[in-house]
């Protein structure tokens, strides 16, 4: 049995079962990555199957090149890896589904293994603001935007559950913001609102946290410290551009009075 988390592009009711008749020449070639927001865990590895890409004419199941157990938090503050490439039926890009392998999927934490729980048919994250057209013969790329820190939860008993937080991207149509969070031991949390939805990731180690996938705007950062020692604080009139990652330098929290 295979556990099957969704990434919704567009609310649909049923799945497709095959493909449509139209001709096999409107296909489009499609790359799958996947990135993370970090999370303060040891790792977190995730034993993703299978993908399977809807459009408007049809299904595809695309196999995972690897098929073995990852470390997603290797893959933060701006570096991805590719889950798999094929092409696809041409047309409007309706869902995505990450299909799991119900072993090998684990928390590292404190040095201690612990398996991931993910409840059978969990539907998760976050509608893409863009509805693209997968056009024939040219080449597309989704990044899929894994959010550990909110897709982990654990359970009174010790237990740790999966209930993905995922953003589908299309690269190309977005840019980036990332910075610096002070002094450590804030341990803030940072957002943006992206449409009236608050995106939000947490600080690295190092105090570095990193939004990919904003569109062209203006935006606001809010920090909240899970530290009360330290105020909240924002950053307003933040502009972000395609294809460029914003450096809004070094963020320096206030002690409360």
């Amino acid at each position: 049995m295979k556990t099957i988390l969704f990434t919704g592009l567009a609310a649909l009711a049923f799945l497709s079962s095959c493909e449509s008749d139209d001709s096999k020449t409107n296909r489009t070639p499609v790359s799958v990555k996947i990135t993370d927001a970090p999370g303060r865990y040891d790792a977190v590895l995730l034993n993703i199957d299978k993908i399977e890409i809807l459009t408007s004419n049809g299904r595809t199941t695309l196999d995972v090149d690897d098929n073995e157990p990852f470390d997603i938090l290797e893959f933060s503050m701006g570096k991805d890896t590719l889950l798999a490439n094929e092409t696809v039926a041409s047309g409007r890009l309706q869902e995505v589904r990450l299909i799991l392998d119900d072993e090998g999927n684990e928390i590292i934490v404190d040095g201690e293994h612990h398996p991931l729980f993910t409840p059978s048919g969990q539907s998760s994250g976050v509608k893409i603001k863009v509805h693209d057209e997968l056009i024939p013969n040219v080449a597309y790329t989704l990044l899929l935007d894994f959010d550990v820190a909110n897709s982990i939860v654990q359970q009174g008993n010790g237990e740790y559950s999966l209930k993905p937080v995922v953003r589908a991207i299309p690269e190309a149509v977005s840019g980036a913001i990332h910075g610096v969070v002070m002094p450590l031991d804030a341990a803030p949390k940072t957002y943006i609102v992206v449409d009236g939805e608050r995106i939000g990731a947490v600080t690295n180690a190092d105090g570095k946290f990193y939004f990919p996938g904003v569109e062209d705007g203006t935006y606001t950062i809010i920090i909240e410290p899970e530290n009360d020692a330290y105020e909240n604080s924002t950053m307003e009139g933040v502009i972000v551009e395609t294809g460029i990652a914003k450096d809004v330098g070094t963020i320096t929290l206030d002690l409360t009075s």
